[in-house]
């Protein structure tokens, strides 16, 4: 059998190397010089004109950045329930509540109705994920946000690069998180950024990721060890370089399966997105796990499920939504199938790719 192919894989080489060993052999691997030169490219790349801070990871960038906009406990912040859980965990980390609603079937994120439904006196936030590299609906949920006097934050773990009307994600809400983990579209081995709608925003996260002073022994407040070594972001900067590239061939990738793949639901891009496919979601209306597994079993492709398990009903976090019914979360929860659409494949990879998934349909597994 053909060998195996991933549905994700880090890209990692040279450069990367070269840059780590340069870390190493100066010996200032903690936050440092490397760290600051990241957070100011990465800005320059993907927010202009917003200041960037990176983290440890991106989970600690969300909870750092709902912490800096003063949430806690008696607040309200509306999510997704179809995501990774973080969304919702760095809600509760704060002592705030997260609300689970529904979300759209084109998008993967946050239903404006729903949300709108969903605000209470207690309502601080809306916070949409901008999923598998699509946008979210920005305008509308900005303009509901607007309407009620709640801020908008934005978890773009997934969506490096994402545009929508001309206006990259990450500049519409008061905070927003990219993640960094090895299998996003960039890696820096282990990490996060948030990018902040003002230096104010962007000075407590600082104060946060870092026992709570910008300067040595001079703790401000109650902070956390969250900070990103010299090391992770030598290895972003490097990453920084390659990322636009790797995200184009990501796009031809995506537009070969959507010509190629037959009885499936290919993903939709709704008018003036920019998507960056981090993962390429279809839909297998009956029979998922049967399809993922005849893939791998058959025809040696991997495939991933992004996520089986709504937020709302994982134990963690199902007493934040008892008997909740988000109907469009569970049918996607069902359906989704994520293909490997990533940098590394080659013509032959997708050809395979195309004739395995074809041929699972057709046999109706």
């Amino acid at each position: 059998m053909s060998e195996f192919i991933p549905p994700a894989k880090p890209i990692i080489g040279d450069d990367e190397r070269a840059a780590v060993d340069r870390v190493m052999r100066s010996g200032m691997v903690a936050q440092g010089p490397e760290v600051a030169a990241f957070e100011t490219e990465f800005s320059a790349h993907f927010v202009p004109g917003r200041p960037s801070v990176a983290v440890n990871s991106g989970t600690a960038g969300l909870h750092l950045g709902l912490l800096a906009v003063g949430l806690g406990p008696g607040d309200e912040v509306i999510v997704p329930s179809f995501t990774f859980a973080a969304t919702g965990n760095s809600v509760a980390l704060t002592g705030a509540t997260p609300v689970f609603v529904d979300i759209e079937p084109d998008t993967f994120s946050l239903d404006p109705v729903a949300v709108e439904a969903a605000i209470t006196s207690k309502t601080r936030g809306i916070m949409p994920v901008h999923l598998y590299g699509h946008p979210a609906r920005m305008h509308e949920l900005q303009a509901i946000a607007t309407k009620h006097g709640v801020a908008l934050y934005e978890d773009a773990a997934q969506a490096h690069g994402a545009m929508l009307d001309g206006r990259p994600v990450g500049s519409f809400g008061a905070f927003a998180m990219f993640s960094l983990y090895p299998t996003k579209n960039m890696t820096s081995g282990e990490g996060g950024m948030v990018t902040a709608a003002s230096e104010e925003i962007a000075r407590k996260v600082r104060l946060l990721r870092n026992q709570g002073m910008e300067r040595q022994y001079e703790n401000e407040i109650i902070g956390f060890n969250a900070r990103m070594t010299d090391i992770h972001a030598a290895i972003g900067r490097v990453q920084l370089t390659k990322v636009d590239a790797w995200t184009k061939t990501r796009q031809a990738n995506a537009a070969f399966l959507n010509a190629n793949l037959q009885g499936v639901t290919v993903p939709p891009v709704v008018d003036g997105a920019v998507h960056v496919y981090h993962q390429y979601t279809i839909r297998v209306p009956e029979g998922r796990d049967g399809f993922v597994a005849a893939l791998k079993a058959e025809h040696n492709v991997g495939a991933g499920v992004y996520y089986p398990i709504p937020n709302h009903r994982l134990p963690s976090l199902a007493p934040y939504a008892p008997g909740l019914d988000l109907p469009e979360t569970e049918k996607a929860a069902r359906e989704v199938v994520s293909l490997p659409v990533h940098p590394s494949l080659t013509q032959d990879d997708l050809e395979r790719i195309v004739t395995a998934v074809n041929t699972v349909v057709k046999a109706g597994v």
